[in-house]
């Protein structure tokens, strides 16, 4: 397929889509019951685990620019991306299981086995690194697909429909597959050891249909880098496409909003709620929300622009954010909470999609500032931004849990931590948003008309 130029091979799109679904159902589990497995079933310090987020972000700065080089020197007849995605969904999926699961060692809050965690820092840090080897091939296929910008909109719309799905199954079947799992408690460590495994085994059925859908796409990527690329390069390719920092301080705030709720959701329908049963019927909201979102944002973009669109679904959602805290924790009014959890999600679902077709315009941004396409070392950044995101929630929901006085071994948690769980998850989100939103008006450049000065010097060159 000529690039932008013959029709797309939909099959392809769809199935590659597909893939998604296992990949945020490892992420899902990974960013929205993580925190809440540490501190409430395994009784390991919020504080401790908030530094391990932040020090296994340190090595990530490393490590994915890293893997992005790996894949954009690969050679093969299965093409640069193909192999990886598979590698590294087996990896992760092994992993995932271990993450979720007790080797043996005691659990306790009053002295607790300091093994324990030890053995979740270091699962911890290989979900990062394994999730890191399959994440970036499988996002860095989109701009293949096409360089039409309307087509590159929905495209992206693709596999991100798919995702959304993936993160619905988690939000809305984890804490009752948990329970059926397990012991009929929603803290089993049995059922979210197996839980995990379904969702890893899903995960590698999902890889699986991306790749064996993508076979007859190109082998040889055009423009692909006669020399190697090394880690020092993959630094000043990075360092050098402003475009790309604006777009990384735009994805990373926004995104660290939409962590914080999804991270604290357990807590906030556990102890504020009264009922974890709710929180599937939120993610079903939400899913519905996102869904709205995903299918807005190709077709508005086409129509007004997708900087407008972008700042547009910011607004939304700062919205939705303020009057989720007000309707759901100060009115109490569950009915009104979730209208505006829709309406919040629907902004959440369209920057998501903006997203990935804003990545794959600055992919060939720098192809057109530096003559070369680095797609690996570009899309390396969603990953890594991705786990930025979750350290910077890490971090505020340890330390804030702790100071609150939450103890996820009590039978029921002080006034200070509800307060404190309803501030964390609605209140200071807005307050990302809006510098996201402030960020990408300043500096993001790459409209319609920038994009095609880039096709154009693309194509002259």
């Amino acid at each position: 397929m000529e690039q932008g130029k013959k029709t797309l091979d939909w099959r392809a799109v769809v199935g590659y889509g597909v893939g998604a679904i296992g990949l945020d159902l490892s992420y899902g589990l990974f960013n929205s019951f993580l925190m809440n497995y540490f501190t409430d079933v395994l009784l390991i310090s919020s504080v401790f685990m908030g530094i391990v987020a932040a020090a296994a972000r340190i090595w990530d700065g490393v490590n994915d620019p890293m893997m992005g080089t790996i894949v954009d020197n690969t050679r093969g007849k299965q093409g640069k991306f193909r192999p990886w995605i598979l590698l590294g969904t087996v990896l992760n999926a092994v992993v995932l299981v271990f993450l979720f699961a007790n080797p043996g060692f005691a659990v306790s809050a009053d002295s607790p086995d300091k093994r324990l965690w030890i053995y979740a820092a270091v699962m911890y840090v290989l979900w990062g690194m394994t999730y890191t080897i399959t994440d970036i091939p499988y996002w860095s296929m989109v701009p293949t697909f096409t360089t039409d910008p309307k087509a590159r909109n929905t495209v992206s719309a693709i596999p991100r429909l798919f995702s959304g799905a993936g993160q619905l199954l988690i939000v809305a079947l984890t804490m009752p597959v948990v329970k059926a799992l397990g012991d009929g408690t929603d803290t089993s460590q049995t059922g979210f050891t197996r839980w995990a495994l379904i969702c890893g085994l899903l995960m590698c059925i999902g890889s699986c249909v991306a790749v064996f859908a993508t076979r007859k796409m190109p082998r040889n990527y055009p423009d692909a880098p006669k020399e190697k690329i090394t880690l020092g390069k993959a630094f000043r390719v990075i360092k050098g496409n402003d475009q790309l920092l604006a777009f990384m301080c735009t994805a990373i705030l926004f995104n660290t909003g939409w962590y914080l709720t999804n991270g604290l959701g357990v807590y906030y329908f556990k102890w504020l709620v009264g009922d974890t049963g709710k929180l599937s019927l939120f993610g079903m909201a939400a899913g519905a929300g996102q869904a709205v979102g995903l299918v807005l944002l190709p077709i508005l973009s086409n129509k007004f622009g997708r900087g407008n669109v972008v700042k547009a679904f910011m607004g939304v959602t700062f919205f939705a954010y303020i009057a989720m805290f007000f309707a759901g924790g100060l009115a109490g009014n569950f009915v009104l909470f979730l209208v505006f959890g829709v309406l919040g999600c629907a902004g959440i679902g369209a920057l998501f999609v903006a997203q990935t077709a804003m990545l794959s315009d600055v992919v060939d941004y720098g192809h057109y500032k530096t003559g070369e396409r680095t797609d690996s070392v570009i899309f390396s950044m969603k990953s890594l931004l991705l786990k930025a995101a979750y350290a910077i929630q890490s971090v505020i929901i340890g330390v804030g849990l702790r100071l609150v006085h939450y103890d996820g071994a009590l039978v029921a948690q002080p006034e200070s931590a509800k307060m404190g769980i309803l501030v964390m998850m609605f209140a200071i989100p807005p307050v990302f948003v809006l510098c996201a939103f402030l960020v990408f008006s300043k500096y993001y450049k790459l409209d319609a008309a920038k994009m095609t000065q880039v096709r154009e010097g693309i194509a002259a060159r």
